[in-house]
């Protein structure tokens, strides 16, 4: 069951990212609500808000490390299907953004939202993050460490 969620979330995200690919220049912006969303196709060559540019054997080494560790988890532990929902949700993201990297050398972002910071950020990222979130909530729900 988790492996099919994995599956599927990386489809979305490499869609995602061939689509804006195919239908949006390099460094272009197409405005889907002035002043709040647009859709940004930009090439990071870095981390997250372009930290550690040009490193891309880190990334790869920590996200093939994070998908060992993650499928391991998902196998062994004990813990509720929530926990393993959300750890499901990061290995996705990473193996997403790990395509990317090997693949392309950069990942491929696009989600602009011009209210709350100067960012672009993809699906894979945005899954990474909600994972980690609910696994962090649920962490602190039970009392686990």
């Amino acid at each position: 069951m988790f492996e099919l969620i994995i599956v599927v979330l990386i489809i979305i995200d490499q869609i995602s990212k061939k689509y804006v690919q195919s239908n949006v220049h390099l460094g272009d912006s197409v405005p889907v609500i002035n002043d709040f969303f647009h859709i940004t196709y930009v090439e990071n060559r870095g981390a997250a808000f372009g930290l550690l540019q040009d490193k891309q054997y880190i990334f790869i080494v920590i996200a093939i490390l994070v998908v060992i560790g993650g499928i391991i988890y998902i196998h062994k532990s004990k813990e509720k299907k929530i926990s393993k929902i959300a750890v499901a949700m990061i290995l996705a993201g990473a193996v997403g953004n790990l395509i990317d990297r090997i693949y392309l050398g950069y990942v491929v972002d696009f989600f602009d939202f011009r209210f709350i910071w100067n960012y672009v950020f993809n699906f894979a990222d945005v899954l990474v993050v909600v994972g980690t979130l609910i696994l962090c909530v649920y962490l602190l729900i039970t009392g686990k460490e």
